[in-house]
């Protein structure tokens, strides 16, 4: 596997399920937290605007949303802070696949 943005490669012990990049140091982990763009650059957005609300695409995820305000907030949600509204979204992905 390789390092994406610098085409380093990473052994796989170091790839965690998020494909970040950690780093062990005598029991301690160190976690790779990518910039704000980096995630922002990771996934294709779309929004889709219906007859009432719309739909938000983030790569293969797609969210319905019944106002378009509250898409918006979501919206403005993900763009400032990408990685932490990532980590709150997948959480709930999986929750309705259990």
């Amino acid at each position: 596997m390789q390092d994406r943005e610098r085409g380093i490669p990473v052994p796989e012990e170091q790839v965690c399920q998020e494909n970040y990049v950690t780093k062990s140091y005598d029991n301690q982990t160190e976690k790779y937290i990518p910039s704000r763009m980096e995630c922002l650059r990771d996934y294709e957005i779309g929004i889709r605007f219906l007859s009432r609300g719309c739909v938000i695409n983030v790569g293969c995820k797609q969210v319905a949303f019944s106002t378009i305000k509250e898409a918006m907030n979501a919206f403005t949600d993900y763009i400032n802070d990408p990685y932490g509204t990532r980590q709150i979204w997948e959480k709930r992905f999986q929750e309705e696949e259990k």
